[in-house]
């Protein structure tokens, strides 16, 4: 077994920025070693119990995750997830929680014959400057139709790269506010003259 660790040896670096990333040592549960990695870490002024039991309830990510069209809880630790995929795709799978320590750690992996094979987990750990809670996300997945379906997806920003630093960041904005700013337009009160 790999030795877990979350940074670059001899380095401060997240895994995921590394040259030859190993998702295995990140502590995700991967079939392919050649799996894409992505990592995103944001700091939210929230308790990290209060950060934890809003994602552990699946069924709250539609809420920050834009692609997330659904998640359906099976039971206590497997789930179905549809998501919008490139070019008005829609992609489906299921997923196993493989880790889960309250207020501390969620990791999971998809099972057999998943539409995108992934897995993933999120760290909450108090901050150091007594001001809420470090998020770490940490994703290991395998696109479909390798090189050329990752440049597909990026060109559609479907990409787990970009939907990951987006997502945490709405993450942030709905738990700090307890809503997400939207460039919808409003309806205008009008003044009659």
């Amino acid at each position: 077994m790999t030795e877990r660790t979350s940074r670059t040896m001899g380095d401060d670096a997240p895994l995921s920025s590394a040259r030859k990333p190993d998702p295995a040592s990140a502590g995700l549960d991967v079939a392919d070693e050649n799996s894409e990695l992505v990592g995103r870490t944001v700091s939210i002024n929230r308790p990290r119990q209060e950060l934890y039991d809003f994602w552990r309830d699946f069924r709250n990510l539609p809420l920050f995750m834009e692609n997330i069209e659904d998640v359906i809880i099976l039971d206590d630790n497997r789930s179905h997830w549809i998501v919008r995929g490139p070019a008005g795709s829609e992609l489906e799978w299921d997923s196993v929680v493989t880790e889960d320590v309250p207020g501390e750690v969620i990791a999971w992996r998809s099972v057999e014959n998943a539409n995108i094979e992934n897995s993933g987990r999120v760290e909450f750990r108090d901050s150091t400057n007594g001001r809420g809670t470090i998020v770490s996300v940490t994703i290991a997945y395998k696109p479909p139709g390798g090189k050329l379906g990752k440049a597909f997806a990026k060109v559609f920003r479907r990409e787990p790269a970009i939907q990951a630093r987006q997502e945490l960041r709405r993450f942030k904005q709905l738990m700090e506010t307890g809503e997400l700013p939207t460039a919808a337009l409003q309806p205008q009160d009008t003044v009659e003259e």
